[in-house]
């Protein structure tokens, strides 16, 4: 699947926002992340605390974030995962403090356990990383809750996931398996208009396929489903126009780029953007929003 030229690229995506769950598509939507984890690739242990991590919650807010994502389990490439109990006592008093707080609160998890106790907390979407794969109970749990649900393109835990990294076309693969879990979940009870995908970006991709899929977004809009995309800080980021054997930007500096892909997003009509600076993101949407709102750009 061969990715479209620029301006065939912004004349596929010019005017489509597909409406999604809190959007009616008029604008994309940023979701703030909170990691709760001591192992995270770009903020691992800085807010572990409960205390810490709701106060950097609120802070998100602030800055714009229309959504906040909380995370007990690190997915970075090799990392190990916590047991269940030790999970939900990282994620569960976050999330009950800030729904009670009125925020609108996703549950970034892979357990179908978590996900219940995260929505009896008030959380408002589940946010599964593996679509469903990881747990048979999530696509049932989520159907029953009539909640919102994001799958993701997903092969395998992090442990050994960049193992699984082949594609002869990942555009053409990622939709194809992407379109198999948006099968099963429609045929688990989860209504369309609740349902969300994401590529997937640097789980089981490594560079070159985390561009393509970027340059491919219009063909993930086809496939009918609002988008969410999290490219925010990832490796990948942080080696653009650098040389190849060059070190990689520490995760803290990728944020510019971070708000360049934020911009594609923007363009591509993407329902939301998962990010950890949310100030740097909103500022670019606006940017964009606003030039739009001029006449500017399809």
């Amino acid at each position: 699947m061969t990715a479209p030229a620029p301006s065939q690229w912004l004349a596929s995506v010019s005017g489509r926002h597909t409406p999604g769950p809190f959007s009616d598509g008029a604008r994309t939507l940023v979701m703030g992340v909170v990691n709760v984890t001591p192992d995270s690739f770009s903020d691992g242990g800085q807010w572990f605390e409960p205390d810490a991590a709701i106060t950097h919650a609120r802070g998100l807010l602030a800055d714009g974030a229309d959504l906040l994502d909380i995370g007990g389990e690190s997915t970075r490439p090799g990392a190990s995962r916590p047991s269940v109990h030790e999970e939900l006592s990282r994620v569960i008093p976050v999330v009950s403090a800030l729904a009670a707080e009125g925020a609108r609160v996703s549950i970034d998890t892979m357990r179908a356990e978590v996900a219940g106790a995260a929505l009896a907390a008030g959380a408002a979407l589940v946010n599964d990383v593996s679509g469903g794969l990881a747990d048979p109970q999530m696509l049932p749990l989520v159907a029953a809750a009539q909640v919102p649900f994001v799958v993701m393109h997903w092969r395998g835990h992090s442990v050994d996931m960049q193992d699984r990294a082949a594609y002869a076309d990942v555009v053409a693969e990622v939709c194809r398996e992407l379109a198999s879990r948006r099968d099963a979940a429609l045929a688990a009870g989860i209504r369309a208009d609740r349902l969300v995908l994401d590529p997937g970006l640097g789980f089981a991709k490594l560079a070159e396929h985390n561009w393509a899929l970027l340059a491919g977004l219009p063909a993930l809009r086809d496939l009918g489903q609002p988008i969410l995309l999290g490219a925010s800080r990832k490796a990948f980021l942080g080696k653009v126009g650098r040389p190849e054997h060059a070190t990689p930007r520490p995760a803290a500096e990728r944020d510019v780029a971070t708000a360049a892909t934020t911009v594609l997003a923007g363009l591509a009509g993407v329902w939301a953007v998962r990010v950890h600076d949310v100030r740097s993101t909103r500022d670019a949407l606006d940017v964009l929003e606003a030039t739009q709102a001029h006449g500017g750009t399809p």
